[in-house]
């Protein structure tokens, strides 16, 4: 059954409530407060993540229009976009978190670098990046076959090339958090912030 063309399958068997819960809210909302701040979730795909923030602050951007009308049914008060042409529709310097959860093994290394441009442009000074994606480990070779596999994404990376995205257009990161979700995925949380060299 491919979930990635409905997104109402893809809400309810990929992303339901509980799952959403406990493998990505809890870990976010346990570590930062978002109180009076813009979070642009890129990627934001059916808003699943969406409910973390206040509706007045949060700005959901993705390239599949079915998600995002899909995502404007269900959240009506939050905002979300469709990505046209690589460029996000927010003002230089106003965000101060952004969201991306599960999405860069679904994009190109190249492509990766182009948006890097824009997160700078629209990124505050002192903002941040809060990442969750699946991740390659070395000593887990059953959980990568898997991954790779099942995933639809064909970019899954290890640790260090997930920070080095980051490092090569000046952003140091941190890892908050390695752990499994479900039975098979290996998940890296990390948030980057500009260098400061």
């Amino acid at each position: 059954m491919n979930t990635s063309s409905s997104p109402l399958l893809y809400h309810r068997l990929v992303r339901p409530k509980w799952f959403t819960k406990k493998y990505i809210h809890d870990q976010i909302t346990t570590r930062f407060t978002f109180n009076d701040k813009i979070v642009l979730d890129f990627g934001s795909g059916t808003g699943a993540n969406c409910s973390m923030f206040q509706p007045i602050h949060y700005i959901g951007i993705d390239p599949d229009e079915k998600r995002i009308h899909y995502a404007r049914r269900q959240y009506p008060n939050h905002k979300f976009h469709v990505l046209e042409h690589g460029k996000l529709p927010v003002d230089d310097g106003s965000v101060d978190y952004i969201l991306i959860v599960a999405v860069l093994h679904h994009i190109s290394s190249e492509e990766i670098a182009e948006y890097m441009k824009e997160f700078k442009r629209i990124l505050k000074p002192d903002g941040s990046f809060i990442v969750m994606e699946p991740c390659i480990c070395k000593k887990k070779p059953v959980s990568n076959w898997f991954m790779n596999f099942y995933d639809d994404g064909d970019n899954i990376r290890s640790e260090e090339e997930y920070i080095q995205l980051f490092r090569k257009n000046e952003f140091a990161s941190q890892v908050i958090n390695r752990f499994r979700k479900g039975f098979f995925y290996n998940e890296l949380f990390f948030t980057a912030n500009p260098s400061s060299t």
